[in-house]
């Protein structure tokens, strides 16, 4: 039985969540502010799924989810996570995560700053480039011919190839775009930026209540293409 950790069950999360179980992946949820928090989530989930602690979390699961607020990264427990696939959900908003001098000066990504905070685990970016709600209603089955694909970054072919397992069992394709390196290319303000799927997030006014629309593999391969750094 496989079974999926959460560190941070807010929107991403918690869809997420509701994928797996969907899928029939056993979840362990947490959040900061501690299980019992979570209650009316499990009890929406059913029997695949219960609360936890970050560290259980960690622990309980074949793959880990990452998805905290990018300031809060180095709260992410290390120990537990050695040598585990570690999902990174993470956007870098200065407004909310204060200035870091490394990302602003494009030296790193916020995936490479987790990865450097766990470097016994195997980080791979994904789930950050799409609104949650989208992700929710965008999951196919294999095969379906409207699918959707979602972009990953990793340094480890391995890690990677078990995140599309994963992926792949949530719902969606997958699109390699490279290293940790190169997963700027849909971090926040990309072209791939939630935009292939309905939803500029890059344009902050727009209304966040409007369909979501499919994405397949060439349509994410070309925005990805088209990312720009400003250095």
């Amino acid at each position: 039985m496989s079974t999926l950790g959460l560190i941070g069950s807010g929107h991403i999360g918690g869809t997420l969540a509701r994928l797996a179980v969907a899928a029939g992946i056993d979840v362990v949820l947490s959040n900061s502010r501690g299980p019992q928090t979570l209650a009316g989530l499990v009890d929406e989930l059913g029997p695949r799924a219960r609360a936890a602690t970050p560290s259980e979390a960690a622990e309980a699961g074949d793959w880990v989810v990452v998805s905290v607020p990018l300031k809060h990264y180095r709260q992410v427990p290390v120990a537990p996570l050695a040598g585990k696939v570690v999902l990174d959900t993470n956007n870098y908003y200065p407004d909310r995560d204060g200035r870091i001098p490394e990302l602003d000066a494009e030296k790193t990504t916020t995936s490479g700053l987790l990865q450097e905070h766990l470097p016994e685990s195997k980080v791979v970016k994904v789930f950050n480039n799409i609104f949650y709600k989208h992700l929710a209603s965008l999951a196919r089955p294999t095969g379906a011919p409207d699918r959707s694909a979602l972009p990953i970054a990793g340094d480890d072919p391995e890690a990677k190839a078990s995140a599309t397992r994963l992926i792949d069992l949530l719902g969606y394709d997958v699109v390699d775009a490279g290293p940790l390196a190169e997963s700027w290319r849909f971090e926040r303000d990309a072209p791939v930026y939630g935009l292939p799927y309905g939803l500029d997030l890059r344009d902050h006014g727009t209304s966040l209540d409007v369909p979501a629309v499919s994405a397949d593999g060439e349509t994410i391969r070309t925005a990805l293409a088209a990312a720009r750094r400003e250095g």
